[in-house]
């Protein structure tokens, strides 16, 4: 990790081009969670400045939607390179603020710059339809406008990716972007912002709005505001849904999750094991497509517990910037103790706790232990509600049925995994089970950044997801028209040439 990201870093708003300084605000700490150290101020910006930000933004709005899509695209191109080049510098900004390791945090930005790629066909994507001859002499097309300011509300255990999941589909439909970083993580923002200045993009078409809950309200309520895409807990995104809704804008909120692995008899034993664990305990459990519920079929769950148990109980515990840790620090101490909280739950619902990770493994940051809960059943909170942490509860059930069954009973609906050789189970579960991301022997079922991000259920609010062509449609609008004409072809007497006399 470069010197310079060890330092205290700061935090400013960008408003109509300018980075603000901080002007009195108050800050919440950033830390690094591996130390437990502070690292940065986060302004806690207030409606006025998000006033500020959607009047430039709406100043700068028109020009930006007059401009060739093609030209918007240009300007992507640049950002993905400039991307490129900063790829090590963005990877060691996230490992910094959140504390997932360098491969994980290395991963997250290669998702987001597939995204920007993907972005860059905004010429293709913005095409409409046509249909012609639909009655006599009547042809029909459509236009895809961008919605004008927008904003996206983002969380702090995707602090690259997840903004960029929006802002490069956002700013290459035409519209001014607004976004209001995780206040816990807010420096991998900065760097973008830099970066869209650098790529050419004009002043005001992006802009970041720092703080908390005044801010996130201030967004939802503001009517200069078109749309509002969110990433967090299931309270909050129902609350941003509503309010947002209610408020006349067209909102997307992703929620919460509690995605199940369903592990067949036939399962590849060893590989399987590997990935369930990465799964479990990648980034600490925070995320939002980890496998936190094990769902194990007949005979397996014995020496499935077992190897699970021997391969977490061997993670190397420590910080992101070192090589070969596995598992990483969460976000907060009081996220800790929250994760913590739910472990004992689990213990007095009568769980057998196989692996138990509450004791802190380093003096320093925010760190746990990786955690097994097994014969967890469906009535127990914790194996029903989001835990967010290195915490794995294991279901045990006589039949590929019931695993189903147990799955479709959560109110959530992000993500669902089978490990199985077996075409037919894979076939049946498919077709029966309630969630919106699948993945047959893959524990994390994250869709490529041309799919939708698609939670169902109460992982997701609103009708178009996330990334892919729904990400476009979410930031646009059509008008459909429907063209004929009265005069005949040939030439417009008005308009024809006199004949002229004389030789």
């Amino acid at each position: 990790m470069q010197e310079t990201r060890e330092k205290n870093l700061e935090v400013r708003n960008l408003i109509g081009g300018i980075w603000e300084e901080g002007n009195g605000r108050a800050t919440e700490p950033v830390y690094d969670p591996a130390t437990g150290e502070v690292v940065a101020e986060t302004p806690l910006s207030t409606a006025e400045d998000l006033d500020r930000a959607v009047e430039k933004a709406r100043e700068a709005f028109p020009g930006w939607a007059a401009t060739p899509v093609v030209e918007r695209a240009r300007v992507l191109f640049r950002f993905k390179m400039l991307l490129e080049e900063h790829f090590w510098e963005l990877r060691d900004l996230v490992t910094l603020e959140n504390g997932k390791d360098a491969k994980d945090a290395g991963g997250e930005v290669r998702r987001g710059i597939e995204v920007v790629e993907f972005a860059c066909g905004m010429p293709t994507l913005m095409m409409g339809e046509s249909g012609r001859d639909v009655a006599r002499g009547v042809d029909n097309v459509s236009y895809r406008y961008p919605l004008g300011v927008v904003a996206a509300i983002t969380p702090f255990n995707f602090p690259c990716m997840v903004p960029l999941w929006t802002l490069p589909v956002a700013i290459g439909a035409g519209n001014a972007y607004i976004l209001k970083p995780s206040e816990r993580t807010p420096l991998s923002a900065v760097l973008l912002g830099e970066l869209l200045q650098e790529a050419g993009l004009p002043e005001g078409i992006f802009s970041i709005v720092n703080g908390a809950r005044e801010a996130v309200d201030a967004i939802l309520e503001h009517p200069g505001i078109e749309a509002v895409s969110f990433v967090g807990s299931k309270p909050v995104a129902e609350h941003v849904y509503r309010v947002g809704a209610a408020h006349g804008k067209r909102v997307q909120a992703l929620a919460g999750a509690k995605n199940s692995m369903i592990v067949m008899p036939d399962v590849v034993m060893d590989k399987a094991v590997d990935n369930i664990v990465s799964s479990a305990y990648g980034n600490a459990g925070e995320r939002c497509l980890a496998g936190s519920v094990l769902v194990a079929v007949g005979e397996i769950a014995d020496p499935l517990v077992e190897a699970l148990k021997e391969k977490a109980r061997a993670m190397k515990v420590g910080p992101g910037k070192e090589e070969g840790s596995e598992l990483t620090p969460v976000i907060r101490d009081s996220h800790r103790e929250r994760v913590r909280e739910y472990i004992h739950i689990g213990e007095k619902e009568g769980a057998e706790v196989v692996l138990d990770g509450r004791e802190a493994p380093r003096e320093e940051g925010f760190f746990m232990g990786a955690t097994i809960l097994d014969r967890v059943t469906g009535e127990m909170r914790v194996g029903r509600e989001e835990i967010f942490g290195p915490v794995l509860s294991v279901v045990r059930v006589d039949t590929l049925d019931e695993a189903i069954e147990f799955t479709n009973g959560s109110p959530f609906g992000n993500a669902c995994s089978i490990y199985t050789e077996n075409g037919a189970a894979v076939r049946h579960w498919r077709e029966n089970v309630e969630a919106g991301m699948l993945g047959v022997n893959v524990g994390v079922a994250a869709p490529m950044a041309f799919f939708p991000f698609n939670g169902i259920k109460d992982s997701f609010y609103g009708d178009l997801h996330a990334t892919g062509k729904d990400g476009v449609r979410f930031f646009t609008e059509n008008k459909v028209e429907v063209t004929r004409w009265f005069s005949e072809p040939g030439p417009n007497p008005a308009v024809q040439r006199p004949v002229e006399s004389g030789g």
